[in-house]
């Protein structure tokens, strides 16, 4: 073949490749991230012991023709044993992951130990520091090896959820700037162990709360997905206002898009304003307009649709737009 046709041949060839293969997008990169094909992956936090993976087998005979796809679990925050994934603690959930490929697990993880004690703000500031000069790093060193060893290194990892507000030590409040320090410390030691494949999630409460989470946002480089806690409350507030609300769902869709991230919700559910249908069918239909990764109720009363019984008229409305198709 002559040289110049053989250039020819050889350019042609590689703008093929380029236009035809997949899209690669760096690490930290911006650009949006496209919502998963067909219905949002979808579970419930029905308890993180053993008998809440019967549970979602049962769950999953009550919703009909939708398959709940997403086991959620919490790490006890009252000591670090019990943060670094103790033994035992986590291999019913690791056995219900690997039992079927499109499973996800879903695990909170706190970011400090005595996490519910309602410690002051100048120990939340102390211990951020500790953290952020690598005091902990080993604590979850040893829960990425466990959950590499227990088979199950893709687990989405949602850490030091609800920062933005004063419930957990691990809040970001007292120290935004050293929260985040932190933050990156523990994704960084994390990320270092081999064969893991973690996701790590930004979960705040929806709204502002006692600071705007925006604040507490340690950068593209160190979150995957970008979630959102959001109970049925204040009381009186309708769906609608919760949407365009400062902070709230309408907020933090246009924050993920423009960052990159895909959203997820993993607590919802009724709250303030009680047996609510509205609200659930507004959730729902927020669902299935922007395609989270995944959403879970929280399934226990109040906030509840299958365990607890309070909520007969949003059980309903759950159950049937839970089994509707999806386009």
């Amino acid at each position: 073949m002559p040289q110049p046709l053989r250039v020819l041949v050889v350019a042609l060839v590689t703008l093929a490749a380029l236009l035809t293969g997949p899209a690669c997008v760096p690490l930290g990169g911006q650009g949006e991230t496209p919502p998963p094909a067909g219905p949002p992956a979808f579970g419930a936090y029905v308890g993180y012991d053993s008998t809440a993976v019967r549970r979602i087998s049962e769950l999953d005979g009550w919703v009909g023709k939708a398959t709940p796809r997403v086991g959620r679990a919490f790490l006890p925050g009252d000591r670090w044993s019990r943060i670094e994934g103790e033994p035992g603690h986590l291999d019913h959930w690791a056995q219900w992951r690997k039992g079927h490929k499109d499973r996800m697990l879903v695990l909170n993880v706190p970011m400090l130990a005595r996490n519910e004690a309602h410690l002051s703000d100048a120990y939340v500031r102390q211990q951020l520091a500790r953290g952020a000069r690598g005091e902990y790093d080993e604590h979850f060193r040893v829960l990425a090896r466990r959950l590499v060893a227990l088979g199950v290194p893709d687990t989405v990892l949602v850490l030091g959820w609800e920062m933005n507000g004063i419930t957990y030590t691990h809040r970001c409040g007292p120290d935004p700037a050293t929260w985040k320090r932190y933050w990156t410390r523990i994704v960084q030691t994390m990320r270092a162990v081999r064969g893991q494949r973690f996701r790590f999630e930004f979960t705040p409460n929806r709204g502002r709360d006692a600071i705007p989470w925006t604040h507490c946002y340690p950068g593209d480089a160190y979150v995957d997905v970008i979630g959102m806690d959001a109970y049925d409350q204040p009381e009186g507030m309708p769906f609608e206002e919760q949407v365009h609300e400062p902070y709230g769902l309408a907020a933090h869709v246009r924050f993920a898009k423009k960052h990159g991230k895909p959203i997820a919700y993993p607590e919802w559910g009724l709250f303030r304003n009680g047996d609510n249908p509205e609200y659930v069918r507004g959730m729902l239909n927020w669902f299935a307009r922007h395609r989270p990764l995944y959403q879970t109720i929280s399934d226990y009363c109040p906030h509840g649709v299958w365990q607890c019984r309070d909520n007969p008229r949003s059980s309903s409305v759950y159950r049937s737009l839970t089994a509707r198709p999806f386009g």
